[in-house]
This record gives structure tokens, sequence and C-alpha cells, in this order.
């Protein structure tokens, strides 16, 4: 039997899943944060409040604060921003699988009923 036709998991279990998924984003979003500062107060000589405003902002979406002075610099905005694109989906996706496979199960245990 696959797992589509098993009950669901225990309330415990899920928010279990649902922590861990939570503690794994905020990991990836700590790493991502810090490389940005790292990059921005490295390559632009930017404070380090400075170089969490720009990496925040990038990996949040809404674009750089402080103007590019270098060309290091601007290489690395480019690809941070890149990099923060796609690392901004998979945190997305990471926090909210439990809840979505959880969703979709019901669903499927409930249209199972239907059936029978």
């Amino acid at each position: 039997m696959t797992s589509r036709y098993k009950p669901l998991s225990p309330k415990k279990d899920y928010l279990t899943r649902i922590a861990k998924s939570w503690m794994l984003g905020i990991t990836l979003l700590l790493f991502s944060l810090g490389g940005g500062m790292l990059g921005y107060h490295h390559f632009e000589d930017l404070s380090w409040t400075d170089s969490f405003a720009n990496a925040s902002m990038i990996l949040s979406g809404m674009g750089p604060l402080s103007p590019l002075q270098t060309n290091a610099g601007k290489l690395f905005a480019g690809f941070y921003a890149l990099y923060s694109g796609l690392a901004f989906i998979l945190i997305l996706g990471i926090v909210f699988a439990p809840v979505i496979r959880r969703f979709f199960h019901r669903f499927h245990l409930e249209e199972e009923h239907k059936d029978q």
C-alpha cells in the first residue's frame, strides 16, 4: 500500500514536521543572509549594518539600497540576486511542503470515501 492510502499522521507528527521544515528554512535564510552580508562587506566595503540592509533587501526581492561602486561588487550583487531568487523559492517550498502534503493527503482520503 502506498502512503496515499494510509490515514493522516497524528497532529503531533504533523507539527513536528512543520517545526523541522521551519528550522531548515530559517537556517537556509540565515545562511543566505550571512553570505550576502559577507559579500557586500568585502566587495563594497559597506558597514555591517549597510551590508545587512542590502543583503536582506536583495534576498526579499526588493533591490539594493546602496549604489554599487566597484565592478567586483556589481558582479557579486548580480550573482547574489540570481541566487536569492532561487533561494527564496526553495525556502518557501521547504516551509510549506508539510502543509501542502497534508492538504493533498486529506483531499485524497476524502475522495476515496466518496467513491465507496
